[in-house]
């Protein structure tokens, strides 16, 4: 996908609930439940960047992904990073061209069009606006972690992350 996931139900159709507040989002995380919210609990920010998820929401066995499509393990995340020059150069490869705070615009040329969309924490508060972008993969690094990729505006690569599964990144899938 070529943009940040912006479902509100899982494949089977049940929806997938969302935390509208800070305490709303620290209860799903506590309770290992799968969850949705906007940047900053703010619907308008859904058009530019989709719904941040929590883990819970990437691993449920009701499907995050619409039919046919996956979201990345951390060995394809990997693979991808590889095939663009390696974690120093890809994220300026995948960066969008605008949008990034600080002169960190990337060139595109791999057709991601990542996105600063920030980040909510395991605690539901919002940060990185305009400064990073974090994606999901769908590989646990720990009982408490799973794989994920940031990139930041200040940086032309892309880090690999063991991120708190409370935590709600974006999600892009691949096509099965």
């Amino acid at each position: 996908m070529t943009e940040n996931l912006n479902v509100d139900k899982f494949r089977n159709g049940e929806v997938i609930p969302e935390a509208k507040t800070v305490g709303e989002w620290k209860a799903h995380s506590d309770a290992e439940e799968a969850a949705w919210c906007y940047y900053d609990n703010n619907p308008a920010n859904a058009e530019k960047y989709g719904k941040l998820y929590n883990w819970y929401a990437v691993n449920d066995p009701r499907g995050l992904a619409p039919k046919g499509w996956h979201v990345p393990t951390d060995e394809e995340w990997t693979q991808l990073t590889d095939y663009l020059g390696g974690v120093e150069k890809a994220g300026a490869k995948m960066k969008s061209k605008n949008g990034w705070n600080d002169n960190g615009n990337g060139t595109n040329s791999s057709g991601f069009s990542g996105l600063p969309g920030g980040y909510c924490s395991n605690i539901g508060t919002f940060d990185g606006s305009g400064e990073s972008g974090g994606w999901w993969s769908s590989t646990e690094d720990s009982a408490g972690n799973a794989w994920s990729r940031y990139m930041v505006n200040y940086v032309g690569g892309v880090a690999r992350y063991g991120s708190y599964k409370g935590g709600g990144f974006y999600v892009r899938c691949l096509k099965d």
